[in-house]
């Protein structure tokens, strides 16, 4: 009859196909979980984000085929933006508004450093000068390796320095600021009646305006778009709603295995000296965060962990995160990170012309 008929073979295929492609993402799911877990035991600052990130890139490069889970670092992103835009208050905005000369100032004091960095890249690296300047740019690691494509870079080397430079910055500066800051005072009480599904629908118009920000061109759509909807949401304050912690657990968990899992460990081998160069020009970056930290701090009165993370130039939503989970004042550290990447994204052809301007004078050779 028809049940010992042979089912066709399509679907079969089709599902094995589909559990080749969940295999490497679960596998990073739980790596991501067993990180999270021991740095949490170990009391990491950041843990559910460090954890997961250096477990993930560990294997990843030990070989193992692991995947990012699908929109996990977006929504990661969107759940913090949420966490931000709840605390925006016209008094919060103001306070912000009143350090635009410092962010000014602190975001080209960011620029120069990094194009200095270039220069520093170049013979440390092997590189040349098209792949120094795109690999060093403190903006988006996806879009820096692109436009080095475009520009005769080498894309790989290119992604390899941001990675390096973002996955350092994300692991020396939360554990900088536990040492040398002190903890913030930003309670982060849920409001009174706030009910845990009110984020449901609140998570919801947050995705809608990171879509509705994406065309636009603006830097971290999906932690800007949040954001803005959210403040929007919490000065009508229809109801009450927060973001419990566990979410934010899961926020970093999926940020950490993103930046895990972009370790590829063909990229490094292919590029020792890159390699190395890169850890240096990380370092040299954290230590220029840290003396342009203590200045801004001393211009403008911000706590020095505060003044710390808003120049950092690693991810945005990785520096937010640290403030907000260290109770400092995360609004002030999303505006310089947000000021910087879109000066930073917007101006890096010019800058470009200005590094080969200098590259001509300095080496005598055009780039």
């Amino acid at each position: 009859g028809m049940s010992d008929a042979s089912p066709p073979p399509r679907p079969a295929l089709a599902t094995a196909a589909s559990a080749g492609r969940l295999a490497p993402i679960a596998l990073a799911l739980v790596l991501g979980v067993i990180g999270g877990t021991v740095a949490w035991q170990l009391r990491v600052p950041l843990a559910w984000m460090i954890g997961p990130m250096v477990v993930t890139a560990a294997a990843s490069l030990a070989g193992w085929r692991l995947q990012q889970i699908p929109m996990g670092r977006e929504l990661g992103q969107a759940v913090v933006g949420v966490a931000i835009g709840l605390r925006m208050t016209p008094a919060v905005l103001v306070s912000v508004a009143e350090l635009t000369p410092a962010i000014a100032v602190a975001t080209i004091g960011v620029i120069t450093t990094t194009t200095a960095a270039a220069f520093l890249l170049r013979p440390l690296g092997r590189v040349d000068p098209r792949t120094a300047f795109f690999a060093t740019a403190a903006a988006g690691m996806a879009d820096m390796a692109l436009v080095a494509r475009r520009y005769g870079g080498d894309p790989d080397a290119v992604a390899t320095v941001h990675a390096i430079r973002v996955a350092g910055i994300v692991l020396v500066v939360p554990v900088l600021v536990v040492a040398f800051g002190t903890g913030g005072t930003i309670e982060d009480l849920p409001p009174a009646g706030a009910h845990p599904l009110a984020l449901v629908p609140v998570l919801g118009l947050a995705v809608l305006c990171a879509y509705a920000l994406k065309p636009l061109g603006f830097p971290n759509p999906w932690l800007v778009g949040p954001m803005l909807g959210t403040a929007a949401f919490a000065a009508i304050d229809p109801f009450k709603a927060a973001v419990p912690w566990i979410a934010l657990v899961l926020a970093q968990l999926a940020i950490g295995i993103a930046l895990g899992t972009r370790f590829r460990r063909e990229s490094l081998a292919r590029l020792p000296r890159v390699v190395m160069a890169a850890v240096v020009i990380a370092a040299l970056l954290i230590v220029a965060s840290a003396a342009g930290g203590a200045l801004l701090a001393a211009a403008t009165g911000l706590p020095f962990a505060v003044a710390f993370l808003s120049l950092a130039p690693a991810g945005i939503t990785e520096m937010v995160l640290t403030a907000k989970i260290m109770r400092l004042d995360a609004t002030v550290v999303t505006a310089f990170q947000i000021v910087r990447i879109a000066l930073i994204a917007s101006t890096v052809m010019v800058m470009f012309r200005i590094y080969g301007w200098i590259a001509r004078r300095v080496h005598g050779s055009p780039i």
